[in-house]
């Protein structure tokens, strides 16, 4: 098992910036990806990035060239940049570990893009 901890998200204005990170309670040796998913009231859960143990990237076409997602092995923490928000971008954003066939999950953190 692995339990994953969030932090980062709030309230921020259109065209603001924030960073999101997950830290996972074991090394990222064991863990095959780390992806963050966002969910907006009534609407279905979205993959917004993902990234690989190698390092491979994969992002939703709505948050392409705006968020990058990194990921620290030294300190088993993967991280979301978001740049340039937008308000379709407030949701409650979720990080989760790929682990032996398994997905594990966070407990999400509201990002919220308002004036």
């Amino acid at each position: 098992q692995v339990q994953l901890v969030e932090s980062g998200g709030g309230l921020v204005q259109p065209g603001g910036s924030l960073r999101l990170s997950c830290t996972a309670s074991r090394s990222f040796f064991s863990i095959y990806a780390m992806s963050w998913y966002r969910q907006a009231p009534g609407k279905q859960r979205e993959l917004v990035a993902r990234i690989t143990s190698g390092g491979s990237t994969n992002y939703a076409d709505s948050v392409k060239g705006r968020f990058t997602s990194s990921r620290d092995n030294a300190k088993n923490t993967v991280y979301l940049q978001m740049n340039s928000l937008k308000p379709g971008d407030t949701a409650v954003y979720s990080c989760s570990a790929e682990m032996d066939e398994m997905r594990y999950w966070g407990q999400g953190t509201q990002v919220t893009v308002s004036s």
